[in-house]
């Protein structure tokens, strides 16, 4: 179990903490529901730099990586969907589609094939990492004495509906490109 590895199953391991912690009416625990989701995240970016910079790139942690990603991700977006934030359609579309491509994953990892995740992959998973960042920042302030009117009007607002629905879009078209390059 190389440290990458062990990372990305800490990872797994801190998510539904963030989301329990994050979804506490305390605004202690939802910050540190917040530091949890900074911390998992910065394994995210830590992982991968190091399997590559001391070349200790595994088939398990092709595997793990990416579903530790999606775990925290999944864990975020639902938090967002159960607090009103998102609606439940666009948390059903990024959800399943992690769940789809994990199990698509894994039955290639059975197979003896390994299934790399595309640059638009992780372009959308760093677009997640920071929406939801950005938005739990949001959710938190929104608990302090901190312009409350004005953070829940961005949380409510068009322009932030638009930002949910190109996170959403970008995770259906990465989703439906597993597909198509897999079935050629």
């Amino acid at each position: 179990m190389t440290l990458p590895n062990q990372l990305s199953v800490l990872r797994i391991l801190l998510s539904p903490l963030f989301l329990w912690f994050f979804l506490q009416e305390n605004n202690t625990l939802k910050l540190i529901g917040l530091i949890i989701y900074l911390i998992a995240s910065i394994t995210d970016w830590y992982d991968g730099w190091h399997a590559r910079r001391f070349q200790v790139i595994t088939k398990t942690g092709i595997f793990l990586d990416p579903l530790a990603d999606k775990i925290l991700t999944s864990c975020a977006f639902i938090s967002f969907y159960i607090l009103g934030i998102m609606p439940f359609w666009m948390m059903a579309i990024i959800v399943t589609r992690d769940i789809i491509v994990t199990f698509l994953r894994s039955y290639k990892e059975h197979k003896g094939a390994v299934l790399s995740t595309s640059y638009i992959a992780k372009v959308k998973t760093t677009v997640q990492m920071f929406y939801i960042f950005f938005i739990l920042i949001l959710m938190f302030l929104n608990t302090m004495d901190v312009e409350r009117e004005f953070i829940n009007y961005f949380l409510f607002s068009d322009v932030n509906y638009i930002l949910m629905l190109i996170v959403t879009g970008l995770t259906l078209f990465t989703g439906l490109q597993y597909f198509i390059e897999r079935k050629k």
